[in-house]
């Protein structure tokens, strides 16, 4: 007979913890090494500050655009306002502005007349769209997309060779401006971040030296997470500011984690501090593995949004927790090894009490509790609905009002009343007659100020063919006649709505092939768009977080208490906007409802790890609650208040809404997430004890053997 004897192998994880351990100056030295391609990643990684790009392809708002490129030759226009200039001196401007690289043409109104056409015979309508007493106004064509590199460079260059009377405006105008605000911004998000949560750190940690060692570490992995992105060709201006903030916010718990489990490592003095520190990476893996993939699922959801900024934010922030993961359990443990004898003389007496008290305390008030947490929901639900339709659109609402694309846009309305410009594209077989006709019937829909084409400049009672050859190549393609339509309709509002609505009814019926192209068309699509995708993002990160705690906690009623404990978290914080009037933008809705869901679910899930642990281990229902209260609460105060500070600094600084909305929606939903998970959690497993025990895999046996020994 053979004698067997147990396998002393280690498995996978044990052996990679001796190895980070044993190789910690090599896995340092390899960490460091990768910053060199993720810099040059960084450096080489384009930025899109243009959010109408992400809108689908298959839209004919899209079809439109690149079909405007193909045919003519252009793809972006801007609008200038000439202000107090002599004509000879406007007439100068015009034709240096002609010169910049990649302006393809500059129409003024002198542009309608040639040697063979006097000015006197242009209609007064047609005068008047570029003049009034005090300015007047010219549109420069590109010879490239709104957002593209070489249409920003000339945008920039128009402004480098006009002066303070001169109002550039359109949307490349804005994209140039909100790409020098965000470059000037974006170190100051970071430093901004990573102060607050040093403070906070060093304030709720027993040690000053470990804050900087944690975010030396995140540091690393967060360069690497921006140096991938060169993979993706390019990433958001929202992606860019908002990515390295919320890595280090969101993967701050991990190092938390690690440091605690070492701690409790080295209590044990049998062991080194290599085998301790070994062990913790194993622990940590483990437990931070499970809680990493419910804030990945949160991420991965918005990959599902049909307006694809939610695929860029989306991917980018689950690859950073993903690397803040194994940043955790490779780059740190090696850091803090290094450094072992300097942090042992850096101790301090940690700020946060012991609050077995509290736990003991809360478990008094659970019918006040219940009471108190049933009636939030109603008037929570209803502001958070309310929030997700009082939304705006327009991207440059609330932007700064000394930039300079607001001062122009501020300066095309009060002198032509001009809000918007739309751009048609209809067949160029279709006869004058009809042309004309639905230019009569576009005039006569709410808002529109102008309609300019081939045979609405001369009226109809001159011919296309006495229109110079430089205006005809501006308006008229093998393909495609262009009309200008100017709105005087705020972009994204109700009305302007309606007008696209109406305009779009009256071109199908000349042309069911016409596509109406501009920026106030997009945000039309994209609010239709983004009304769908709420909800679809929404019910996808309900449904896989759900399923991945059901698996990580093998339990059926588990999920459903603690994603609706953050539900009730979300709501409240989205119904404050609501109920303060504070508008937000489409997209931070959307974003918050699963980022907050994704990062503080592992809240919920800590406490409720240890609770099981001590129902498994026999500890009756009250006890297990205090018990896992008390012991998750350090974890969950220093991680809300970490993500509270990190966030909400950068939303103080911020002067882009968009960026400083989300920030402070992300801070806000930290803190609320935080309080009902302290306060309400536990009640809902004390009151739910029997069902849970019922419905979760090994803790059935708990309840047979308690009505045993009653």
């Amino acid at each position: 007979m053979t004698k067997t004897t147990k396998s002393t192998n280690p498995g996978i994880l044990t052996r990679i913890a001796n190895f980070i351990v044993k190789h910690k100056v090599g896995v340092l030295l390899v960490g460091l090494l990768t910053l060199i391609p993720s810099i040059l990643g960084i450096i080489n990684t384009r930025i899109n500050y243009d959010m109408l790009t992400y809108l689908p392809e298959n839209m004919d708002t899209v079809i439109g655009q690149n079909e405007l490129l193909k045919d003519f030759g252009t793809g972006a226009f801007a609008l200038i306002v000439v202000e107090d200039m002599p004509t000879d001196d406007v007439s100068q401007l015009k034709d240096k502005i002609s010169q910049v690289d990649h302006v393809k043409n500059v129409i003024w109104y002198t542009s309608l007349a040639d040697a063979n056409l006097p000015m006197e015979i242009l209609p007064d309508s047609v005068y008047n769209t570029f003049n009034t007493d005090h300015s007047t106004l010219m549109a420069v064509l590109f010879d490239n997309s709104t957002s593209s590199d070489t249409t920003l460079t000339a945008v920039d260059e128009i402004k480098r060779i006009t002066n303070d009377q001169v109002f550039v405006s359109g949307m490349s105008a804005m994209v140039t401006d909100l790409r020098s605000l965000t470059e000037k911004e974006q170190p100051v998000y970071v430093a901004i971040a990573v102060i607050c949560a040093l403070i906070v750190m060093m304030l709720l940690l027993d040690n000053f030296l470990t804050p900087f060692i944690f975010l030396a570490s995140i540091g690393i992995m967060i360069l690497i997470n921006l140096g991938t992105n060169f993979f993706l060709g390019e990433t958001s201006y929202i992606t860019k500011a908002l990515s390295a903030v919320l890595q280090l916010a969101v993967t701050m718990d991990y190092s938390i984690f690690l440091w605690h489990s070492y701690r409790e490592q080295r209590e044990n003095k049998k062991q080194s501090h290599n085998q301790a520190m070994a062990k913790a990476i194993k622990n940590t893996f483990t437990s931070v593995a499970g809680s990493s993939v419910t804030t990945i699922a949160g991420f991965i959801a918005l990959c599902f949004m049909s307006f694809t900024i939610g695929a860029d934010l989306g991917i980018v922030m689950a690859k950073g927790v993903l690397l803040g993961v194994i940043g955790c359990v490779t780059i740190l443990p090696a850091l803090i090894l290094i450094f072992d004898k300097i942090l042992d003389k850096t101790e301090h007496r940690p700020l946060l009490p012991k609050f077995n008290k509290f736990a003991d305390k809360l478990l008094k008030f659970v019918p006040l509790i219940l009471i108190l947490f049933a009636a939030v929901i109603p008037p929570a639900f209803y502001g958070y609905q309310k929030t997700q339709n009082d939304v705006y659109y327009e991207m440059s609402t609330n932007l700064p009002k000394d930039m300079e694309y607001v001062m122009a846009k501020t300066k095309l309305a009060e002198d032509y009343n001009i809000s918007s410009t739309h751009m048609l594209l209809v067949d160029s077989s279709l006869s004058d007659e009809e042309i004309r006709a639905m230019a009569d019937e576009i005039e006569s829909i709410n808002g529109v100020k102008y309609v300019v084409s081939l045979e609405t400049i001369l009226g109809s009672r001159v011919p296309t063919e006495m229109l110079p050859s430089s205006v005809k190549d501006v308006l008229e393609s093998d393909k495609w006649e262009l009309i200008l339509i100017g709105s005087n309709l705020p972009m994204a509002s109700d009305e302007a709505n309606a007008q696209i609505d109406q305009l779009r009814t009256v071109i199908k019926r000349y042309d069911d092939k016409s596509l109406l192209i501009g920026e106030a068309s997009s945000l039309r699509d994209m609010i239709n768009l983004t009304s769908t995708d709420f909800a679809v993002v929404n019910a996808i990160s309900i449904i896989a977080i759900f399923i991945i705690i059901a698996i990580v906690e093998q339990s059926g009623l588990l999920p459903l208490i603690l994603i609706a404990v953050i539900e009730v978290a979300i709501f409240i914080n989205l119904a404050i906007p609501a109920y303060t009037g504070t508008p937000l933008s489409f997209i931070a809705p959307i974003c918050i409802s699963t980022i907050q869901l994704g990062a503080t679910v592992d809240y919920a899930i800590l406490m409720t790890t240890r609770y099981k642990s001590e129902r498994t281990q026999g500890i009756n229902k009250r006890t297990a609650v205090i018990t896992a209260l008390s012991t998750s609460m350090p974890s969950i105060l220093v991680s809300g208040i970490g993500l509270f500070a990190a966030t909400f600094g950068v939303a103080i600084v911020s002067d882009i809404d968009m960026i400083q909305s989300l920030c402070l929606l992300l801070a806000r939903g930290a803190l609320i997430s935080m309080t009902v998970v302290i306060l309400v959690l536990p009640v809902l497993l004390y009151v739910f004890d029997k069902p849970i025990c019922y419905t979760t895999r090994g803790m059935y046996k708990i309840i047979k053997k308690e009505k045993s020994n009653a």
